[in-house]
């Protein structure tokens, strides 16, 4: 008769521990099968919104911000470089930006919220090629006194203002592209929500 209790323990003992580790297992095996269902970080980046914080941004400093895959850059620009913008039509392909892609409340030279600060795609509307920052003033190979700062692509030439707005003469044949974005408050810019949106 003592063994039959004995018996019985060890049963129940080994029936509760098989049970414990046959639902760990399960456990084990379902997070990531029910994981897999979730989309990866990079799809949900894909088309997230993008927020960054533009408070300490000084006149002429740039940064880029990555926005579904693509480099874009936000130029805080100086008053001179605003004023400036209105001057530069006879050298450009699209001076008032209609045949530009940007959405509707993007108006005037500036292509801009906020005259000082400009925001938009980081890649050449010809090859895709990123532009490169060039600040300076009356550089001869990039157009003399008709460049008063802007964007050069190195890889075949493309010229863009401070605006985007391509330089006549230019392989690329639109200005760069405005993505949608708005602000929350002064200092936070979001990429990908529209300005009506927000």
């Amino acid at each position: 008769m003592s063994n039959d209790g004995v018996n019985t323990g060890r049963r129940r003992f080994l029936t509760a521990a098989t049970s414990v580790v046959g639902a760990a297992g399960a456990v084990g095996i379902a997070t990531p099968f029910v994981g897999s269902w979730n989309p990866s970080a990079k799809a949900r980046a894909a088309g997230a919104p993008v927020k960054a914080d533009i408070g300490k941004l000084q006149p002429g400093q740039m940064i880029v911000v990555e926005w579904r895959g693509k480099p874009v850059y936000v130029l805080k620009r100086t008053e001179k470089q605003v004023g400036e913008l209105d001057e530069l039509g006879q050298y450009l392909k699209d001076p008032k930006s209609e045949n530009a892609d940007q959405p509707e409340y993007i108006e005037g030279t500036a292509r801009a919220i906020r005259p000082d600060l400009m925001v938009f795609v980081g890649l050449c509307t010809h090859l895709g090629c990123a532009p490169k920052f060039r600040p300076e003033v009356g550089t001869p190979d990039l157009g003399g006194s008709a460049w008063v700062g802007g964007f050069f692509c190195p890889c075949h030439g493309s010229r863009f203002d401070l605006a985007g707005r391509v330089y006549s003469g230019s392989p690329a044949s639109q200005n760069l592209i405005v993505p949608p974005y708005s602000f929350e408050g002064e200092s936070v810019l979001v990429i990908g929500v529209d300005q009506g949106a927000a």
